[in-house]
């Protein structure tokens, strides 16, 4: 598998970013699992051909980015952190096979509701209007990743608490497919039911997003509200020019 990753020395990339893509690509694609070790610089560099000097720099890249943990006198570990891109419209479902890892949720609340002043203000509607409401802890191989709160009028979702796994798959059995969505990212402080929710300490970091979610005709279909374990999460967006000026 590694001596796969002998990076081509005839590339105009440098050799660290040709090995640093390419352990990306084990990792991204499940060939290295959370917790797997890595080899050693020595042994990682007679595999692919490059000196210690290039492992160690690669190494050092994918350490700063969150995919790889050092332990002191134990190795180099693959992390349980998550990259999500922001260029996809995915449901968390989906997103996790894609990585090759189990999806899961605890049902927190599913049912109609009152909205509240919030919900309503984000959803369009007034407040104590009827909607459909979906919280549920999300999980990945079983581990607390997120809560997330799903609402969406009750026409379009009568019967929430047939929801069974993907709230996505749920909404295109009705027709209803999100075309495109808005999401909002700030940085926040977990609060007590959080923490007990994703087993973390106090005080710890949360990432809190909100996404609305759109259908071809620009109808607002849904809003979600989540809070994302920032220690296991990154978000990360690819950004492009299309002229080579400054």
């Amino acid at each position: 598998m590694f001596r796969g990753l002998a990076p081509d020395p005839d590339s105009r990339q440098p050799l660290y970013l040709q090995l640093e893509a390419g352990l990306s690509r084990l990792i991204r694609s499940g060939a290295l699992c959370q917790g797997d070790a890595v080899p050693p610089e020595r042994e990682l560099a007679d595999m692919t051909g490059v000196s210690r000097v290039t492992v160690r720099k690669a190494l050092e890249r994918l350490v700063e980015t969150g995919r790889l943990i050092q332990r002191p006198g134990a190795g180099t570990f693959v992390s349980g952190r998550i990259e999500q891109p922001l260029t996809a419209l995915l449901g968390f479902s989906e997103d996790m096979r894609a990585r090759g890892r189990v999806p899961g949720s605890v049902w927190l609340e599913r049912g109609v509701a009152q909205a509240s002043p919030d919900e309503a203000m984000a959803l369009g509607v007034a407040p104590g209007t009827a909607l459909s409401r979906l919280k549920r802890i999300r999980t990945a191989d079983g581990e607390p990743m997120a809560i997330e709160t799903a609402i969406v009028a009750r026409d379009d979702l009568p019967a929430p608490e047939a929801v069974s796994a993907s709230f996505y798959a749920a909404l295109k059995a009705r027709d209803l497919y999100p075309v495109r969505a808005l999401q909002r990212i700030r940085a926040g402080l977990v609060d007590a039911r959080e923490a007990e929710l994703l087993g973390l300490a106090r005080p710890n970091p949360i990432l809190r997003i909100e996404r609305r979610s759109f259908l071809a005709d620009g109808r607002l279909l849904e809003v979600t509200f989540s809070a994302y374990r920032a220690d296991l999460y990154d978000f990360v967006v690819e950004l492009r020019t299309d002229r080579g000026e400054d």
